[in-house]
């Protein structure tokens, strides 16, 4: 481990003060994160074995400000561009695939108030992200889950509200300060902040998927839950029409999965490099020299190249349409498109070349110390978070018949109401 590494995050925050020109060029930010990310990569197969949260992990994010890369330079943030700020969960990714998508709402918060009207509230959550605040999710309900069918109630009470019911899949909530809750109020659907830690919020760490299995993506309760007035969202998931989220929050999953491949790529490579052991009927002495052997790891820096490739093409539409403040219908539709047809060449590519990377050795490769199968699971486990069968299914409606895009929730057409386009669980 090299001083860099071994430097605690806290120090490594120095870094991050205001550049003299007032913006923060791609070298600056790498040099705020890059050690943090590779202090995180050091223990990933450790925290594997050892299902162990990344609390640690996500406290030298919070230090060195991570959740505020796309927070204005003005409000205390590093002012970076959408694009740039996939490009670093890409890396992150690569480190620790599980952190980007426990982080997943907490992005989309930070864009609803860059997109809201200046006001108070605006200030003030901006600068709470600025100072280290994480916003995790408990959107989806276990039974029916589906965004007309809250069973979470938020109701009116002195000075506020009073949120009850029970939520599963609430990604990353258990390292966040706030949780961003979907309910039903008085017959119409909304999204109330609720404070981690407050009264009669209870988080059990019980998700048991057999990949990404430390994004805390566990079941959350709430028991008359008391927040202020001021903590109501509006309508949240599940409003109708166009919006920007959906293509968002799918584009940090495919993030995810580019990760997985950059990570996968390194690790193979680095114990083929390594590996002086063959086959006696190899076509070389050295797996390293191995014509068949060199083809598996051309296929995983292709399915690294593609899905990096096409993650930040698109963020660039997005920053687009966020400038333009999410209401250009014509970008809107492009990105969502976009989002929906990278999904197959970016999931397909990944789960093929996760699992061919196995082909490079003998039966030493699958042993549990190199956790090398953790690639295909968590590329497996993201990758059903918005089933491919039906974004293709909705993709072909569309180019045929001109069928609305697969948004959380298009007006007028019950059959675009998806649990896992809202959620993506």
């Amino acid at each position: 481990m090299t001083a860099t590494t071994t430097s605690s995050a806290a120090s490594t925050s120095s870094a991050a003060s205001t550049p003299a020109s007032g913006e923060y060029t791609d070298a600056d930010l790498d040099a705020v994160f890059g050690p943090v990310f590779a202090r995180i990569a050091e223990g990933a197969v450790a925290r594997e074995e050892d299902r162990r949260l990344a609390h640690d992990e996500i406290s030298w994010l919070k230090q060195v400000r991570f959740g505020a890369l796309r927070v204005p330079v003005e409000s205390g943030g590093y002012g970076a561009s959408v694009q740039t700020l996939f490009r670093l969960l890409i890396d992150l990714a690569a480190a620790e695939s599980n952190l980007p998508q426990a982080l997943r709402v907490h992005w989309s918060f930070v864009e609803d108030q860059l997109l809201a009207d200046d006001s108070p509230a605006r200030q003030r959550w901006l600068q709470a992200v600025a100072d280290g605040t994480l916003v995790g999710n408990a959107i989806t309900e276990p039974g029916v889950g589906a965004v007309d069918r809250y069973r979470t109630t938020v109701t009116d009470i002195e000075g506020g509200y009073r949120v009850d019911g029970t939520k599963y899949y609430s990604t990353g909530s258990l390292y966040s300060d706030h949780i961003l809750v979907a309910g039903d109020h008085g017959g119409e659907r909304v999204s109330v902040l609720v404070d981690a830690d407050a009264d009669g919020v209870v988080q059990h760490d019980d998700w048991d998927g057999f990949g990404q299995r430390l994004t805390a993506s566990g079941t959350t309760e709430f028991t008359g839950v008391e927040v202020p007035a001021d903590r109501l969202l509006g309508a949240g998931y599940g409003a109708p029409g166009r919006t920007y989220a959906t293509s968002y929050l799918q584009l940090v999953q495919l993030s995810v999965l580019a990760g997985i491949a950059q990570r996968a790529l390194d690790d193979t490579s680095e114990w083929v490099r390594a590996r002086t052991r063959t086959f006696t009927h190899a076509a070389a002495d050295l797996p390293r020299e191995d014509p068949l052997v060199q083809q598996v790891i051309g296929r995983l820096a292709a399915a690294a190249y593609t899905a990096r490739t096409l993650v930040l093409d698109i963020a660039g539409k997005l920053d687009l349409l966020l400038d333009g403040g999410a209401t250009d219908e014509a970008l809107l539709d492009e990105v969502e498109f976009d989002v929906a047809r990278a999904q197959h060449a970016v999931i397909t590519t990944v789960l093929d070349a996760t699992s061919a990377l196995f082909e490079v050795g003998g039966a030493s490769i699958t042993s549990e110390r190199l956790r090398l199968d953790r690639h295909w699971r968590n590329a497996r486990v993201i990758s059903v978070h918005n089933p491919l069968i039906f974004k293709l299914r909705a993709i072909g409606d569309h180019v045929l018949n001109g069928a609305d895009l697969p948004y959380a929730w298009s007006a007028g057409d019950r059959r675009s109401v998806k649990v896992e386009a809202a959620q993506g669980e």
